[in-house]
């Protein structure tokens, strides 16, 4: 069983920054991806961004590019979510996923972690 720990999220004003982190508790890993989530309230879980291990290859939805940058640890199995330029509507519960053979199923998830930008 992978558990995925997330850390770095809570109240900023709008403009400002935070810097998300994951990681997955899985000894071995290859060929896989971890990305960030979120839900805000009565919304659907959205996707926010996502980095594939072997090449380093990113992907980000529309709505953070530029102003979101996900990153990984060379080493062990962590990424980052460094946000920038908040927005109230960025508002929501942000969740940590792996997806073990990069096939964007995103096999397991974290417990979530809130982050709250005040306009």
């Amino acid at each position: 069983q992978v558990q995925l720990v997330e850390s770095g999220g809570g109240l900023v004003q709008a403009g400002g920054s935070l810097r998300l982190s994951c990681t997955a508790s899985a000894r071995t890993l290859s060929n896989y991806a971890l990305g960030w989530f979120r839900q805000a309230p009565g919304k659907e879980r959205q996707f926010v961004a996502a980095i594939t291990w072997n090449f380093g290859n990113t992907f980000y939805a529309d709505s953070v590019k530029g102003r979101f940058t996900i990153s990984r640890d060379s080493v062990k199995p962590t990424v980052y979510l460094q946000m920038s330029s908040l927005l109230p509507e960025d508002t929501a519960v942000y969740y940590c996923a792996l997806d073990l053979v990069a096939d964007a199923v995103w096999d397991y998830w974290g417990q979530g972690t809130q982050v709250t930008v005040s306009s």
